[in-house]
């Protein structure tokens, strides 16, 4: 298992997305990407949670990060049974 994260600082926000940050945020289990966290431009923010897509709201990069903490210990906790 492993956390991928990157933000960028932007010049201007990306359509969609009220804040000057573009960011992916992945955590991976097994080789599969089993949550993330991004902004695409036109997309806005949202976050993957297996094959689920749902929004997310953007407060700051301080939030998104313990947002992201705590979806990842769940999906940790959820699956503590799993064998890697």
């Amino acid at each position: 298992m492993f956390a991928d994260l990157v933000i960028w600082r932007v010049p201007e926000p990306l359509r969609g997305s009220p804040h000057l940050f573009k960011y992916r945020l992945a955590f991976v289990a097994d080789g599969i990407c089993v949550m993330r966290y991004d902004n695409e431009a036109g997309k806005g923010d949202h976050k993957h949670i297996g094959a689920e897509e749902h929004p997310y709201v953007f407060q700051s990069i301080e939030k998104l990060l313990l947002d992201f903490d705590a979806d990842m210990k769940g999906w940790i906790d959820g699956n503590a049974d799993r064998e890697d």
